[in-house]
Protein backbone atom coordinates (compact mmCIF):
# COMPACT_ATOMS: atom_id res chain seq x y z
CA UNK A 1 0.00 0.00 0.00
CA UNK A 2 1.44 3.40 -0.97
CA UNK A 3 1.60 6.30 1.47
CA UNK A 4 -1.17 8.06 -0.44
CA UNK A 5 -3.37 4.96 -0.28
CA UNK A 6 -2.64 4.61 3.45
CA UNK A 7 -3.51 8.27 4.06
CA UNK A 8 -6.72 7.96 2.04
CA UNK A 9 -7.72 4.80 3.93
CA UNK A 10 -6.83 6.43 7.26
CA UNK A 11 -8.99 9.42 6.35
CA UNK A 12 -11.90 7.19 5.36
CA UNK A 13 -11.59 5.11 8.54
CA UNK A 14 -11.76 8.16 10.79
CA UNK A 15 -14.05 10.52 8.91
CA UNK A 16 -16.68 10.31 11.64
CA UNK A 17 -14.36 11.17 14.55
CA UNK A 18 -14.55 14.90 15.16
CA UNK A 19 -12.45 16.60 17.81
CA UNK A 20 -15.08 18.23 19.99
CA UNK A 21 -12.53 19.10 22.68
CA UNK A 22 -11.57 22.13 20.61
CA UNK A 23 -14.60 23.15 18.53
CA UNK A 24 -12.78 26.24 17.24
CA UNK A 25 -10.51 23.94 15.25
CA UNK A 26 -13.28 21.65 14.00
CA UNK A 27 -10.60 19.18 12.98
CA UNK A 28 -11.34 15.59 12.18
CA UNK A 29 -9.10 13.72 14.62
CA UNK A 30 -8.16 11.06 12.08
CA UNK A 31 -6.86 13.77 9.77
CA UNK A 32 -4.32 15.12 12.25
CA UNK A 33 -1.22 15.98 10.23
CA UNK A 34 -2.37 13.97 7.23
CA UNK A 35 -4.57 16.63 5.66
CA UNK A 36 -2.55 19.79 5.01
CA UNK A 37 -5.39 21.96 6.29
CA UNK A 38 -4.99 20.41 9.71
CA UNK A 39 -1.23 20.78 10.29
CA UNK A 40 -0.70 22.48 13.62
CA UNK A 41 1.38 25.31 12.17
CA UNK A 42 -1.16 26.33 9.49
CA UNK A 43 -2.57 29.18 11.58
CA UNK A 44 0.98 30.66 11.74
CA UNK A 45 2.02 29.70 8.20
CA UNK A 46 2.61 33.30 7.09
CA UNK A 47 4.76 34.03 10.13
CA UNK A 48 6.83 30.88 9.51
CA UNK A 49 7.27 31.85 5.87
CA UNK A 50 8.42 35.37 6.86
CA UNK A 51 10.92 33.89 9.30
CA UNK A 52 12.23 31.47 6.68
CA UNK A 53 12.62 34.28 4.13
CA UNK A 54 14.54 36.30 6.71
CA UNK A 55 16.81 33.31 7.36
CA UNK A 56 17.26 32.86 3.62
CA UNK A 57 18.39 36.47 3.39
CA UNK A 58 20.79 36.00 6.30
CA UNK A 59 22.24 32.94 4.56
CA UNK A 60 22.77 34.89 1.33
CA UNK A 61 24.43 37.57 3.44
CA UNK A 62 26.82 34.95 4.81
CA UNK A 63 27.81 33.91 1.29
CA UNK A 64 28.41 37.56 0.42
CA UNK A 65 30.56 38.01 3.53
CA UNK A 66 32.72 35.08 2.43
CA UNK A 67 32.91 36.39 -1.15
CA UNK A 68 34.04 39.75 0.25
CA UNK A 69 36.56 38.01 2.52
CA UNK A 70 35.12 39.45 5.71
CA UNK A 71 36.72 38.81 9.10
CA UNK A 72 36.28 35.20 10.32
CA UNK A 73 34.71 36.14 13.65
CA UNK A 74 32.13 38.36 11.95
CA UNK A 75 31.13 35.45 9.69
CA UNK A 76 30.97 33.06 12.64
CA UNK A 77 28.77 35.54 14.51
CA UNK A 78 26.34 35.57 11.60
CA UNK A 79 26.45 31.76 11.32
CA UNK A 80 25.48 31.62 14.99
CA UNK A 81 22.57 34.01 14.36
CA UNK A 82 21.27 31.90 11.44
CA UNK A 83 21.64 28.72 13.49
CA UNK A 84 19.70 30.26 16.39
CA UNK A 85 16.96 31.46 14.02
CA UNK A 86 16.59 27.96 12.50
CA UNK A 87 16.48 26.42 15.97
CA UNK A 88 13.72 28.84 16.92
CA UNK A 89 11.67 27.81 13.87
CA UNK A 90 12.29 24.13 14.65
CA UNK A 91 11.16 24.53 18.26
CA UNK A 92 8.03 26.38 17.16
CA UNK A 93 7.16 23.66 14.67
CA UNK A 94 7.85 20.97 17.27
CA UNK A 95 5.57 22.73 19.74
CA UNK A 96 2.81 22.98 17.10
CA UNK A 97 3.26 19.29 16.26
CA UNK A 98 3.07 18.20 19.89
CA UNK A 99 0.09 20.38 20.79
CA UNK A 100 -1.90 19.51 17.69
CA UNK A 101 -0.86 16.38 15.79
CA UNK A 102 0.35 14.33 18.76
CA UNK A 103 -2.48 15.38 21.08
CA UNK A 104 -5.09 14.50 18.46
CA UNK A 105 -3.44 11.15 17.72
CA UNK A 106 -3.26 10.30 21.44
CA UNK A 107 -6.95 11.14 21.83
CA UNK A 108 -7.65 8.75 18.97
CA UNK A 109 -5.36 6.07 20.41
CA UNK A 110 -4.04 2.95 18.76
CA UNK A 111 -1.19 2.65 16.31
CA UNK A 112 -1.52 6.26 15.12
CA UNK A 113 -0.84 7.52 18.65
CA UNK A 114 2.25 5.34 18.98
CA UNK A 115 3.48 6.47 15.56
CA UNK A 116 3.06 10.17 16.39
CA UNK A 117 4.78 9.75 19.77
CA UNK A 118 7.69 7.91 18.15
CA UNK A 119 7.98 10.59 15.46
CA UNK A 120 8.03 13.30 18.13
CA UNK A 121 10.69 11.47 20.15
CA UNK A 122 12.85 11.09 17.06
CA UNK A 123 12.40 14.75 16.12
CA UNK A 124 13.41 15.83 19.61
CA UNK A 125 16.47 13.58 19.46
CA UNK A 126 17.48 15.12 16.09
CA UNK A 127 17.07 18.62 17.48
CA UNK A 128 19.18 17.75 20.52
CA UNK A 129 21.99 16.52 18.26
CA UNK A 130 21.96 19.64 16.09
Amino acid sequence: MTTQQHDAQHHADHADHVDFANPALAVTVGDACVNHASHGYIHDKDAYLRRMRRIEGQTRGLAKMIEEEQYCIDILTQVSAVTKALQSVALGLLNEHLSHCVVNAVREGGAEAELKLTEAQQAIARLMRS
